[in-house]
């Protein structure tokens, strides 16, 4: 699979529109999307793109030395491919560089799925947010990352990390 991730720009904000309503029950607006692109000093943006079409995209917050993940999607129909999870990886690694220690989202209780590509980055549950959802009061499940790191996120990624090649190699 020959997958992009890059900064989404302007110019996908009517992809990502797409992609968010083919996602979610809750939709985000396209001024919302805008508003992270531009006028949000904390946001952070990427979409992950195959042969040029938007298939994934993610928006994390950075506050303090937190990485708040506000939103993340894979198109229906490339989902279970590990665009997500590379999406995720990727968000992480340069939320750290811009000084995140640690990472929190809010997942639906319902979303197994997702909620399992969490813990293998090492997100816990850390509470619940009762009725948080609008659309049918669903509970989301706070999930919390005390300590981010590289290693954990090559794992996560299901690369090898430096110590187990070594052990490997043995």
């Amino acid at each position: 699979m020959n997958l992009r991730i890059r900064k989404m720009t302007v110019d996908d904000v009517l992809a990502v529109v797409d992609l968010d309503q083919k996602s979610f029950s809750l939709p985000w607006p396209e001024r919302s999307f805008r508003f992270e692109l531009t006028d949000n000093p904390a946001s952070r943006c990427w979409v992950a793109e195959l042969d040029g079409k938007v298939v994934g995209m993610i928006v994390v917050w950075l506050i303090v030395d937190e990485a708040h993940v506000a939103t993340v999607a894979t198109h229906p129909e490339y989902r279970r491919q590990g665009i997500g999870k590379r999406l995720l990886a990727h968000a992480l690694r340069h939320m750290m560089q811009d000084g995140a220690r640690s990472s929190f989202l809010e997942v639906r209780a319902s979303n197994f799925a997702a909620q399992e590509m969490y813990r293998k980055f090492g997100y816990e549950a850390a509470g619940r947010r009762r009725h948080y959802y609008r659309d049918n009061d669903e509970d989301a499940i706070l999930m919390n990352l005390d300590s981010l790191s590289l290693e954990r996120l090559m794992v996560a990624e299901g690369q090898a990390t430096p110590d187990a090649e070594e052990q490997n190699e043995r």
